[in-house]
């Protein structure tokens, strides 16, 4: 049961994040959208809002990691469109009110003190998203300097999409870029196969 409230408080800290950003998020802001007592944040976070975030953004990092990886196993292509689908469920579920947690903290207004940690948790799981995307492209035929730098453009152009889709209220964004992403993993496996 403590796991489960812990993890409950970390699982609400991401989505609030993701909704308001990190300024707009107090500590008993984090504790109320959670459900939980705000003794029981600091009694599980020591460390505060700063502990609590940092734990939000890594948990989003291993929770899309893991969902990618498996993904990639089906092919580079089968693993982007799980990568934006992931997106697409959070938008809509969300009705257009979240996005993602580690965008948020990495945007934040200030990039020390509290924000400091979780903005380098953010970093480190752009570099993963990015690392498992480009091995998995690598697997799926693609050369490593494309795999690389297709990589970081699918995560750059899928976080820049979720943006544009909260600010229309439309997935279309997303929909659009896949087909665009897509076309381009192909190209690039095709490439590689010559």
């Amino acid at each position: 049961m403590k796991g489960d409230q812990r993890t409950k408080m970390v699982e609400g800290a991401a989505d609030l994040v993701s909704r308001r950003g990190l300024g707009a998020a107090s500590m008993r802001d984090l504790a109320r959208h959670a459900g939980t007592p705000l003794g029981s944040t600091y009694h599980y976070f020591p460390g505060g809002k700063r502990q609590l975030v940092q734990e939000a953004v890594a948990l989003t990092g291993e929770r899309v990691h893991t969902a990618l990886a498996e993904a990639l196993r089906g092919g580079p292509v089968e693993g982007v469109r799980t990568f934006l689908e992931i997106w697409r469920q959070i938008l809509v579920a969300s009705d257009f009110e979240a996005g993602c947690p580690v965008l948020s903290v990495s945007v934040s207004e200030s990039r020390h003190g509290e924000a400091g940690e979780a903005v380098t948790a953010a970093r480190d799981v752009f570099r993963d998203w990015r690392q498992v995307l480009s091995d998995g492209l690598v697997e799926g035929g693609c050369a490593r300097a494309h795999a690389d730098s297709l990589g970081l453009l699918v995560v750059a152009a899928v976080e820049g999409t979720v943006g544009m889709c909260r600010a229309e209220g439309s997935t279309t964004p997303l929909d659009d870029l896949e087909e665009t992403v897509v076309n381009l993993i192909v190209a690039a496996v095709d490439d590689s196969a010559r």
